[in-house]
């Protein structure tokens, strides 16, 4: 008796910023989307490595979600965005801001850092009116 694999609930597509991460199903308020998977680092070897899907989850710690199997490197930056970051000791879990509909891109704002560096000199191509006001949780690390 061969078991089915439980369809997964997000897939690659083209997004706001090229590839994107999607929902394949819907995803309540609350709800783990998915997590951000990776090595954990520390300062000295995120600086060494230097790319661009570092995720500082606190000061001297860090992913490094480069890896291939690390889908939630696709969740593509919004000012105005439908998950968060939330982190449970080294592990960093994206989770719904809102009720989410099958189909609708998955975004995380990526932080006023990395926005000021990397995303506001080219334009910010989210569907927001207004862009990046206030504070964020996420923390990708900026890469020079």
């Amino acid at each position: 008796m061969g078991g089915t694999a439980p369809r997964p609930k997000v897939r690659i597509r083209r997004g706001l910023h090229g590839l994107g991460l999607v929902s394949a199903a819907p995803f309540r308020k609350g709800e783990r989307v998915i997590e951000y998977l990776g090595e954990v680092i520390d300062d000295a070897e995120a600086d060494r490595r230097s790319n661009r899907y570092i995720f500082e989850v606190r000061k001297g710690v860090n992913v490094d979600g480069s890896t291939r199997r690390n889908l939630a490197r696709y969740v593509n930056h919004a000012c105005r965005p439908n998950c968060e970051d939330r982190i449970v000791g080294n592990r960093v879990f994206y989770v719904a801001k809102r009720a989410i509909k099958a189909g609708e891109e998955l975004t995380v704002d990526y932080g006023k850092e990395y926005y000021d560096h990397f995303i506001a000199p080219y334009g910010c191509r989210c569907a927001a009116k207004r862009h990046r006001q206030g504070p964020a949780k996420t923390r990708k690390r900026p890469v020079d």
